[in-house]
């Protein structure tokens, strides 16, 4: 591998740079490792900048870089008055995906790079990205004047906020992402504070401390980004097959900017504070729950590359908070910044790993976005299964209970949705009704508009079936500690 490493200087032929236990296995020089520990200084604030402080209007720069991409490239095509470039763009590939599916998985060669490019996904997904393909070409003629479509895919309950809101955002975003992930995983950061965060997060949570990166990632970015990020931590062995399930169903969470806009949806956004905070500790807890029960506790604590993980990998546990242990971290962020080498070849890495990943992605989202919402609006479908939660939410005490008991089992679609259905009538329900939809929407972190699609294209180790059993236990662990904090909140 090149890292830009000093041929001859250190023996690393037989360290493993993907293996972050290499780290303790060389020491740098005086002079190296006074180079890389600025390097690592320098470049990991840059990540913080861009991923974590919040600027004056309340947004991140992350935000304000893949939002600002997607402004830019709605100028460079206007059509019959409407800016429609990064609508136009999404629209030509999801429709190339979808054709290209077909042709790949039952007419190319098998020796074809179309063929190969599909393989691994199943007869049905051809025509889900029909489905996607087809769903965005009717919302692109529509918003141009050209056709106007049913409204039933075109509206602004169903397209017309999937597309704009999910799709055209998370296909800004993989980009941007890919971009920037290496200052943030590349060069020491997340060595640092995995070395800080172990004795925390180890006994919590069994998983690495580094983890808590991603989980703010998510919280002040969005959750794609963080699904993006722990699939890359689990490819370079930074997470088992159990850490990264762990990760990416419990802290990929609803970002600070997304949970305002269902706040005020709600009506509930003047209380925007207390519900955040409430929504952001029950998070940890139920990680803390989910990470000790089926389906996500059988996975096993093997890395990437097949090693079994050690005691010897999980010792950072032992350590105490001191200077020790901040000396351990800036030296690890050190050895990191030296063997992770150029930083040019690092980022063009990222962004070719993230772009095959993309074209699934959003089509899959688009897909299932829009047909979820279909469902949730225009059939009697999740009314029947909310008969199956009334019960719980009339024990639990809450006001407007079949409301509430219809609205959270859409959450499997898009968080957004539960409180999309009450939405309307905000203002005849209780207070602690629509509380208790928004934590507990914001709570149940799987859904299939875009954690459960992104979670299965970026190699996270978990199929269709768990994603949806974790999102019924998140549910239903949620909703009495939901209801708790309500009842003292809301007297």
């Amino acid at each position: 591998m090149d890292n830009g490493l000093k041929s001859g200087k250190y023996d690393l032929s037989k360290v493993d740079l993907d293996d972050p236990k290499s780290l303790d296995y060389f020491e740098l020089d005086k002079t190296d490792w006074k180079i890389n520990a600025l390097k690592f200084a320098i470049i990991s604030a840059i990540a913080i900048f861009v991923f974590f402080v919040p600027l004056g209007d309340g947004k991140i720069m992350f935000g304000i870089l893949y939002n600002g991409l997607i402004s830019l490239v709605d100028k460079l095509v206007t059509i019959n008055g409407v800016q429609v470039g990064s609508l136009l763009i999404c629209t030509i590939i999801l429709c190339a995906t979808g054709i290209l599916s077909v042709y790949g998985k039952f007419i190319a060669k098998k020796d074809s790079k179309v063929y190969k490019y599909f393989e691994a996904d199943s007869i049905i997904h051809p025509v889900l990205y029909m489905i996607g393909g087809f769903f965005i070409f009717m919302y692109f003629l529509d918003q141009i004047g050209v056709y106007h479509a049913s409204e039933v895919i075109v509206g602004p309950a169903t397209a017309g906020m999937v597309i704009p809101g999910v799709v055209i955002g998370v296909a800004a975003i993989i980009p941007v992402g890919a971009f920037f992930i290496p200052f943030l995983v590349d060069y020491g950061l997340i060595d640092f504070f995995g070395v800080l965060l172990e004795p925390v997060m180890r006994p919590a949570f069994k998983v690495p401390g580094k983890s808590a990166v991603d989980a703010t990632a998510s919280f002040v970015g969005s959750t794609t980004m963080g699904i993006i990020i722990t699939g890359r931590m689990f490819k370079t062995n930074n997470y088992t097959a159990r850490e990264s399930c762990v990760v990416a169903t419990c802290f990929s969470a609803v970002s600070v900017g997304y949970a305002y806009v269902v706040m005020e949806a709600a009506q509930i956004s003047k209380h925007f504070v207390i519900t955040y905070f409430v929504s952001f500790v029950l998070a940890f807890v139920i990680a803390a729950i989910i990470a000790r029960i089926p389906p996500v506790s059988r996975k096993p604590d093997t890395f990437y590359n097949g090693r079994l993980q050690t005691d010897e990998d999980r010792k950072e546990a032992t350590m105490k908070f001191g200077p020790d242990m901040i000396k351990t971290g800036i030296n690890r962020g050190a050895k990191r910044a030296f063997v992770s080498g150029n930083m040019p070849k690092r980022i063009i890495k990222s962004i070719t790993d993230a772009f095959p990943v993309l074209p699934k992605v959003i089509t899959l989202l688009c897909a299932f976005g829009i047909l979820g919402m279909i469902a949730a609006k225009y059939t009697p479908i999740f009314k029947w299964i909310g008969y199956a939660f009334l019960p719980i939410t009339k024990v639990l005490g809450v006001p407007d209970a079949m409301a509430a008991a219809e609205a959270i089992p859409t959450g499997v679609t898009e968080m957004f949705i539960p409180v999309l259905t009450i939405a309307d009538r905000a203002a005849e329900l209780h207070i602690k009704t629509r509380f208790f939809v928004t934590v507990v929407s914001m709570l149940q972190i799987i859904f299939l508009a875009e954690s459960v699609v992104v979670i299965m294209n970026t190699g996270i180790p978990m199929k269709f079936k768990e994603l949806m059993i974790v999102f019924l236990e998140r549910t239903l662990i949620a909703m009495p500690f939901a209801a708790l904090f309500m009842h003292i909140i809301f007297r």
